[in-house]
């Protein structure tokens, strides 16, 4: 380096160093740019152009235009009941697996003898098999055998048919899918120790009870947090596929035959008829749009109830 701080090889060398830099930067980023392009980017558009077609999988794809979402909202008596059940299971969903998520983590980040073991115990069933567990589940629900009714049966309490009933068949898979809320209560642990702790101390200063404390500082100051989980519990909802696959098949009747279901079953199994990929892929797109303009009311209105501190300095 000069006295001027440049360097001794002037701007050509300033530009060849420059030149390699972004050379390689480009390698680097170059396996992430092919793994996108490849896994998702030609995914996307391939489905999309399937979507236009009438497709089977064995021979090639006709070209039918918007047939298969004409065919989707006016002909097939499966779609409505399937979008109906789906929302049927966000709505019950989400808002139990947040006041469940919550809830443990806010007993989880008091401080007690053995809270260690308490966190793994509540944590334990998101790193379980998915499909043993909810063959497990299946067992437990069983109306005749099942643990759920004996035990119900020994409190002398009403019990039920559970996944064979259409009224409870829905909230029966809610249960199932509430076992793994401990991904949830993970998140909410870790907003909850972020709060400054200054913030309650002051309130206890100024005689603040509990609940005063939980909605005028804990909930504000996990806001983001909350609309984070709100986006991601929605998204996992409106894909949900295991838990009626294995439970219950998508019955009794269309009650639980949500959408990722009815799309598996148009573009794969379909009862040993010939797949129908194309259809299946309009159902794909339907569902893909539904998520995009979930996220984005959540993301527009969200400042209406997120704290944000966005005071200068």
């Amino acid at each position: 380096m000069n006295r001027d701080g440049r360097s001794r090889g002037g701007r050509g060398g300033f530009s060849r160093n420059a030149g390699s830099d972004v050379k390689a930067a480009y390698l680097f980023i170059a396996p992430a740019i092919i793994g996108f392009t490849v896994f998702v980017v030609y995914p996307l558009v391939r489905s999309f152009y399937l979507s236009l077609t009438k497709y089977n999988g064995l021979t090639d794809p006709v070209f039918v235009g918007l047939g298969n979402f004409r065919r989707l909202f006016t002909v097939d008596p499966a779609f409505w009941p399937s979008l109906r059940a789906t929302g049927y299971l966000v709505v019950l969903y989400v808002p139990l697996s947040l006041a469940l998520g919550l809830a443990l983590a806010m007993f989880c980040n008091q401080r007690f003898a053995g809270v260690r073991i308490v966190r793994t115990l509540a944590y334990l069933p998101v790193v379980l098999p998915a499909v043993a567990t909810i063959t497990l589940w299946k067992f437990i629900l069983n109306p005749q055998v099942g643990l759920a009714n004996t035990i119900l049966d020994k409190l002398h309490l009403p019990t039920s048919l559970w996944l064979q009933s259409p009224s409870m068949s829905m909230p029966s898979i809610v249960i199932v899918m509430l076992w793994g809320v401990g991904g949830t209560m993970i998140i909410f642990l870790a907003a909850l120790q972020a709060v400054p702790t200054e913030l309650y101390e002051a309130a206890r200063v100024d005689g603040a009870g509990p609940y005063a404390v939980f909605f005028r500082i804990t909930l504000p100051m996990i806001s983001p947090i909350m609309l984070l989980q709100v986006i991601l519990q929605t998204t996992a909802a409106l894909q949900t596929f295991n838990q009626p696959k294995i439970l219950t098949g998508g019955g009794p009747g269309f009650s639980t035959n949500v959408l990722m279901l009815s799309i598996y079953n148009n573009g794969f199994s379909n009862l040993g008829r010939i797949p129908q990929l194309g259809y299946a892929s309009a159902q794909v797109w339907v569902l893909f749009i539904v998520i995009i303009a979930v996220i984005a009311l959540t993301a527009k209105f969200s400042s209406l109830w997120t704290y944000s501190d966005n005071t200068p300095d």
